[in-house]
Parts: C-alpha cells; sequence; structure tokens
C-alpha cells in the first residue's frame, strides 16, 4: 500500500496522518464529504465511501474503565462500523470490572478530536487500546484520519504495531 493523498483533499494533514509519517508506517487517505448533522459517522463513512465493504471501516470508540488496575482511566477500541461494542468483553479484555462509553467531551478532551473524528491516532494522550479480532482477517482497514469526513486506511496489523494495541472479540453483530 502506497502512502498517497486523495487528490480531492487540500489538507490531509491531520495528528494522525502526522503520527503514521512519523512512524514510517504507510497509509492511504479517504476523503468525503461530512454531511452536517448526519451523527452515524460510521455509517456515513460507510455509504460515502462505497467501493470498500463495510465490515472494512471501523470505528474508534473511548470507552471508561471501572474495577481493575485501569479503574477511572479512559481506554480506546477500534470495531467495524457494522458490529456494536460488547461492553462486557471490553472491560474483561483490560481486567475492568465494568467498561461503559466514555463521555463525549471527556473523549474529545483527551483525544484532541471530535466526536465522529476521533482517530486512535496521533492523540493528545497515549491510552490502551484494543481492537476487535475480526478485523486482523482484513487486508486493510480503515479507520478516522482526526477529522469527519476523512479516514486513513491501513493494514491492521500496522495498526497493532503502532498503537500497540491488544486483539479480542469485544464487537457483535
Amino acid at each position: 500500500m502506497s502512502r498517497k493523498k486523495n487528490p480531492k483533499s487540500r489538507n490531509a494533514s491531520t495528528p494522525a496522518t502526522l503520527a503514521l509519517e512519523a512512524a514510517g508506517t504507510p497509509f492511504t487517505v479517504h476523503t468525503f464529504t461530512h454531511t452536517p448533522g448526519v451523527t452515524d459517522f460510521g455509517g456515513e463513512a460507510a455509504a460515502a465511501l462505497g467501493d470498500v465493504e463495510p465490515g472494512h471501516i471501523c470505528k474508534t470508540l473511548l470507552v471508561s474503565l471501572d474495577g481493575g488496575p485501569r479503574s477511572g482511566a479512559l481506554a480506546v477500541t477500534v470495531v467495524p462500523v457494522t458490529m456494536t461494542l460488547d461492553l462486557k468483553a471490553v472491560a474483561a479484555s483490560f481486567g475492568a470490572k465494568k467498561a461503559s462509553m466514555a463521555d463525549p467531551s471527556a473523549a474529545e478532551r483527551s483525544t484532541g478530536y471530535i466526536v465522529g473524528g476521533i482517530s486512535p491516532f496521533g492523540q493528545k494522550k497515549s491510552l490502551p487500546t484494543v481492537i476487535d479480532a475480526s478485523i486482523l482477517d482484513c487486508p486493510t482497514i480503515l479507520v478516522s484520519g482526526g477529522r469527519r469526513g476523512l479516514d486513513i486506511e491501513i493494514a491492521p496489523e500496522d495498526l497493532v504495531e503502532v498503537l500497540g494495541a491488544e486483539s479480542a472479540a469485544v464487537g457483535r453483530s
């Protein structure tokens, strides 16, 4: 996969793309026009990037952990947009008693990104990350590139390596 920017994108530089460039990790940028008012950001990306299999487009979700060694901490999850997050499985993967969706404003403060554009890369704080094991079977996946309407295509094993992520069955159909 070559590192190339979509010619329609005037400025695809974000903390996420800069982090991947600094790591020497190959990626491809895909852009689309975000429609204001749309809140199903993963669904919007899947519809806009129609030539990409929906199960290869992932959403980045932050959770708050309760109990265990990381109690009170935020953590990152990456799951296909075709799945929902299994909070019990997420808690177990982080050794916590419970996991809940992070408050959106806390997620934005911690990552430096806005909801709908949260990338697993280039966050203000490095957070523990778990990806759904199903995406390891994909040749490439797409994750948010750091703003709405900007996705990064990357090999799942590169995502794991750059983030030091773990994999577990944290999504359900």
